[in-house]
């Protein structure tokens, strides 16, 4: 049985491959057969032609013999692979060489082959060659993209402990070493991320982050590490993995404390050899790829609970940074507000907005359960709402007196000012700032869990899809808060 035509990713887009073959027959045969098999193919005839069409039109990989007239085929390569994104090049010959092979591969040839040659091993050759150059274009994109995110990032402070914590970070980034960042959410963890890739080793180099608690436990494994194309039902080509994609560069590992203990383990063995393997692969991929992860979670404590390996956490913890949270920052609150209403002014057209004294005095006095994060939310609403420029004490719902004292606001049920659609995290933080602000975090979030199941009747699916968090960190929640099923509450 044949195996089924091979497209590229996208199959109005196939693989553009050029061949140049002075021997028609064999040219011919080559070309019915790569056409056959799903590649949109070119075909001329000697070297100059190939050279004209190559820099007049873009092809993924070009089969060039290295006998043909006008020019000969390492010429051709010479001259392209000074091009901007050449594609791929499979040299030919009928009287191979040692030497030709070595001249072509010092050329930049992708590899090399002699005739006679069987058709089969070109659909091969074509194919790997196309997926070297697709994950260099993805490279060059994702480091691109990444450089214009990380261009630049500031940490602002006046906090004497934080600005230590900075020294810290200018002394530990231009080496090697794992980071272990903690600190509650919103403190700034990802920011501190960027600032160590930034003036790290290898500033140019990919910067790659992940998000642990956002995808399946199924999920995390294939989305770290790639997966080998037939590894498993659905997995219809190789897929490259975040790990691989960061060498060069660094791999953010953001809430490191959702990983299960088995991912745990590859990471481990990867981090310390250097190399792992793809999801169904039997090749070892090495990298060179610096590590830091981010945590809002007691991982010591998790250690101890056996969710958590000891010896992972040994090897992340190699430098630790510690964030305070804003509420231990007072003097950094009105700087930062100034910074954000700045910014958000830019944006809303509104350059000229400014603090007022009572303004200031209620952020300095507020607690900030939600740290930089909610204090980045409310001054984006006062941009937006503020009159006349000055953003007052009025445009803050912060719970908070001017005086000082917290007014007897009640809790607002986030519910009432979720709208669909909202995410959880939105409508808890809208929530905290229509509260009293002597009331946690943690005593809001664990209130409104604890009535939403109650409102399902304990149906966990539909509590986290009305909470807008997945069942997995729903029933992290449920663990950590001791909740207990009431006899007779659904279980799905």
């Amino acid at each position: 049985m044949s195996a089924a035509p091979f497209r590229a990713i996208d199959p109005a887009s196939p693989i553009r491959v050029l061949i140049a073959e002075d021997e028609p027959n064999l040219g011919m045969i080559l070309e019915q057969f790569m056409s056959a098999r799903g590649f949109a193919v070119t075909i001329v005839r000697d070297g100059r032609a190939a050279l004209e069409t190559l820099r007049a039109d873009s092809f993924d990989v070009a089969l060039l013999d290295v006998v043909m007239p006008e020019i000969d085929g390492l010429e051709v390569l010479r001259q392209i692979r000074e091009e901007p994104m050449p594609p791929e090049i499979i040299v030919i010959t009928g009287n191979g060489t040692i030497e030709t092979a070595i001249a072509a591969l010092k050329l930049g040839a992708y590899d090399f082959l002699s005739k006679p040659y069987r058709m089969a091993e070109i659909e091969v050759l074509v194919k790997r060659a196309w997926e070297k150059r697709m994950l260099a274009r993805e490279n060059l994109h994702l480091q691109s993209r990444l450089r214009r995110a990380t261009a630049d990032p500031q940490f602002l402070t006046q906090y004497a402990p934080l600005r230590a914590v900075l020294t810290l970070i200018d002394r530990v980034a231009p080496s090697a070493s794992t980071v272990l960042i903690t600190g509650e959410s919103g403190t700034g963890k990802d920011l501190v991320a960027r600032v160590l890739h930034a003036r790290g080793e290898h500033p140019d180099g990919p910067f790659v982050d992940l998000n642990c608690a956002a995808l399946a436990e199924s999920l995390l494994e294939t989305e770290l590490f790639g997966v080998e194309k037939g590894a498993f039902p659905g997995a219809d080509q190789r897929k490259v993995g975040l790990v691989e994609l960061a060498a060069g560069g660094t791999l953010y590992l953001d809430n490191v404390g959702e990983l299960d203990l088995k991912l745990q383990a590859k990471l481990l063995r990867a981090l310390e050899t250097g190399s792992f393997y793809r999801v169904g692969g039997t090749q070892k991929v090495q990298v060179n790829v610096r590590v830091i992860a981010s945590t809002a979670r007691d991982l010591s404590r998790m250690v101890q609970a056996g969710t958590f390996r000891d010896d992972f956490l040994h090897r992340i913890n190699t430098i630790r940074i510690a964030l305070p949270g804003l509420r231990e920052r007072t003097v950094d609150v009105s700087l930062l507000a100034a910074h954000f209403l700045s910014y958000f002014g830019e944006q809303f057209g509104r350059r000229t907005l400014q603090l007022s004294a009572d303004a200031t005095m209620v952020l300095e006095r507020y607690r900030w359960p939600g740290n930089v994060r909610e204090l980045r939310n409310v001054m984006e609403r006062a941009a937006l709402l503020a009159t006349d420029g000055i953003v007052s004490a009025h445009d803050l719902p912060l719970g908070v007196d001017v005086g000082g004292a917290a007014r007897p606001t009640p809790v607002a049920p986030i519910e009432s000012v979720r709208e669909p659609g909202m995410p959880f995290v939105e409508a808890m933080s809208m929530s905290m700032s229509m509260s009293m602000s002597g009331r946690t975090l943690e005593e809001l979030e664990r209130r409104h869990i604890a009535g939403v199941l109650d409102q399902t009747n304990w149906h966990q699916g539909r509590a986290a899809d009305i909470l807008g968090i997945s069942p997995k960190t729903l029933y992290r929640k449920i663990r950590e808060y001791g909740f207990t099923r009431p006899s007779g509450g659904a279980r799905l």
